[in-house]
């Protein structure tokens, strides 16, 4: 009897449990990741590559921790081999969708034809992600589609911001380790200017100290981005008198009795020769676009009044405003920090709280919160509700922000000294950051200069021009481009981003 029960369980019933739990190792195998997106409302093809998205909690409480979200987008040629870039917007407070929807992102959106529909997306040409695998993440919790249930974990700063970051990207890469050996950039704009050196510096120090996974960080960008008070505060002058927008008269009253300090004159007494001529410079640029001087500016007719009492509109077609010279981008406020204010310690205004006291820019957001606060678009990128995440808006009113890292020169300074690479990239018509700034900060470091100041090209049209210095540090502008590069300039965008990445020459 014990010989048949043998034979039984040796022939009959551990075959089939060896056959049941390979049937469930297959199926858990050939189940799609959760994080894989495998449709997109307003696109109906298939993806050039493969894309991910989810949340990771930074704190390991998804119920009273902050939950980052990103969009991860494989590379389009080799992902298994190609860099890796973590891509921020800035503000702060401004959603990384920004970069996403309006500037490098996979696809790009056509507006709706009426209201209620959504965008139609269409293969972005010039997408970075032809050449990389590419991060956009909502950084800090609050931003975008980024949240925590304690809303007491909407109060950070600089330096909170960047530890959090660098522990998400750890446990990214947890999440996705078939990408650890990949080559590993930074990237970001504006009040990125901020975010990246920071991180990069979070992520550097976790390497030296063994910290695992270890993380293959090779280098950083930083596009028209806020660095130092001093530097970033007296850029506009030299810039708008160079660009033809004052006169010489009016700038040599500038440079006589402000004596080169341009960036504090709004503390000085109003009768003051130095504010009153500053004055003169606000009223010749008042109108002009602050993220690209050559693009036409939206006058809103009505915006005294909707301040007044407290319905600042969020479309152009609330003002009776119907001239679109841009086809899909139109944003009421932007997200760098504004150029009559550089970034000084303390807790950072956020940019609805300016709108709400001074119209900032002439565009505004309608594609980008149209598509992401769709309740289907939603779902299939795996972000939560409105009612949990709360709206998405291109820069949140949610946070409190403390700018508490001070000058990034000295995260400059020692990030090249330690051998990462670094490009500092400019769009030469934008007034919000000008370039000005960034070629005087990248020149004060003091490097000896190993490819002096030459044109570069892309389509076989002079591109910009760069200058590039010792340790690896590189500052190069973009020819008629704005705030947000890639917006203005796709191919040229693209153009220098692979050339960099590659280690080419630019």
């Amino acid at each position: 009897m014990a010989m048949e029960n043998q034979n039984f369980l040796e022939y009959w019933v551990l075959p089939l449990l060896m056959m049941l739990l390979l049937g469930h190792w297959i199926s858990v195998q050939a189940a799609p990741s959760p994080s894989l997106i495998t449709q997109l409302p307003g696109f109906n093809a298939n993806f050039p590559s493969k894309h991910y998205s989810g949340y990771i909690s930074i704190d390991g409480n998804a119920e009273s921790g902050k939950n980052l979200f990103y969009y991860f987008v494989s590379s389009e040629s080799s992902p298994e081999k190609d860099p890796v870039v973590l891509w921020l917007n800035g503000g702060p407070g401004c959603s990384s969708f920004d970069g996403f929807v309006y500037e490098h992102g996979p696809f790009n959106f056509e507006a709706a034809n009426s209201k209620g529909n959504l965008p139609t997306l269409h293969i972005n040409p010039y997408s970075w992600s032809k050449v990389s695998n590419i991060i956009y993440l909502d950084s800090p919790a609050g931003v975008g589609l980024s949240y925590s249930k304690n809303t007491s974990k909407y109060a950070t700063g600089d330096l909170e911001t960047a530890s959090d970051t660098h522990v998400f990207l750890l446990k990214w890469f947890q999440q996705f380790p078939e990408f650890q050996a990949n080559p590993f950039y930074i990237a970001g704009e504006s009040y990125a200017g901020v975010y990246v050196p920071t991180l990069a510096f979070e992520v550097a120090k976790g390497i030296r100290s063994g910290t695992k996974p270890v993380i293959n960080f090779k280098g950083y960008m930083v596009g028209n981005g806020v660095t130092d008070e001093i530097f970033d505060g007296n850029a506009l002058i030299p810039f708008v008198h160079g660009m033809g927008l004052i006169s010489d008269s009016i700038y040599e009253n500038l440079q006589s009795s402000c004596k080169g300090n341009y960036y504090d004159a709004y503390s000085l007494d109003e009768n003051d020769v130095c504010y009153k001529t500053i004055e003169k410079v606000d009223r010749a640029i008042d109108g002009l676009n602050v993220y690209n001087i050559l693009e036409p500016c939206y006058h809103f007719p009505n915006a005294a009044t909707a301040k007044e009492n407290g319905t600042l509109p969020r479309s152009f077609k609330q003002l009776g405003v119907t001239e679109r010279p841009l086809p899909v981008r139109k944003r009421m406020f932007g997200r760098a920090w504004p150029f009559r204010a550089p970034v000084k310690p303390g807790l950072v205004t956020l940019w609805p709280q300016l709108a709400q006291t001074r119209h900032v820019a002439c565009v505004s957001d309608e594609v980008a919160s149209s598509w992401l606060n769709n309740v289907a678009v939603r779902k299939a990128i795996h972000a939560e509700s409105e009612k949990v995440a709360g709206p998405w808006e291109l820069c949140s009113s949610r946070i409190e922000y403390h700018h508490n890292a001070g000058s990034m020169i000295p995260y400059h300074k020692n990030l090249t000294r330690l051998g990462y690479r670094a490009l500092i990239f400019s769009g030469d018509h934008d007034m919000c950051v000008p370039f000005t700034g960034s070629e005087a900060w990248t020149r004060s470091l003091g490097y000896k200069i190993v490819d002096e100041w030459r044109p570069w090209n892309s389509n076989n049209q002079v591109a910009g021009y760069l200058q590039a210095y010792e340790n690896n540090l590189t500052f190069l502008t973009i020819k008629g481009a704005g705030h947000t590069v890639p917006e203005y300039k796709p191919r040229e965008a693209l153009d220098f981003y692979s050339r960099w990445l590659e280690g080419k020459l630019i």
